[in-house]
């Protein structure tokens, strides 16, 4: 029977449509039903908003959040390889090696083009 090796599959997509299913209603059921003037301000924590919501920011709070994510979801993926180190060798090893070398050389970049400063 060829489709015998898919019950755990079959399981697993049962669960992950179950879980989510399950804390979305579980979470109907027991909020708060009481609805208030408070309820349509544009945050329910009881602070009043000040001001619009179309301000500008400064653009070094993006190229510095920029450069976080860049930065992080890269080095992400480093940890394959560093899960499986004892069984790539010498190669993999270098290839690696050049891939933190780019990475520094991005940071080195990111630094002195003062993308990093926060004042």
């Amino acid at each position: 029977m060829v489709l015998q090796g898919y019950g755990y599959l079959l399981v697993f997509t049962l669960v992950c449509i179950l879980v989510p299913s399950l804390a979305l209603g579980l979470s109907w059921l027991l909020r708060p039903k009481a609805v208030g003037p408070g309820n349509f301000t544009t945050y329910e924590s009881g602070c009043e908003p000040i001001g619009g919501a179309w301000i500008q920011f400064n653009i070094r709070y993006y190229m510095f959040a920029l450069a976080f994510v860049i930065f992080d979801v890269e080095t992400v993926f480093l940890y394959p390889w560093a899960v499986a180190f004892n069984q790539l060798g010498l190669f993999a090893f270098i290839e690696a090696l050049i891939f933190i070398a780019i990475l520094v050389l991005g940071l080195v970049y990111a630094w002195r083009k003062g993308a990093l400063e926060w004042s």
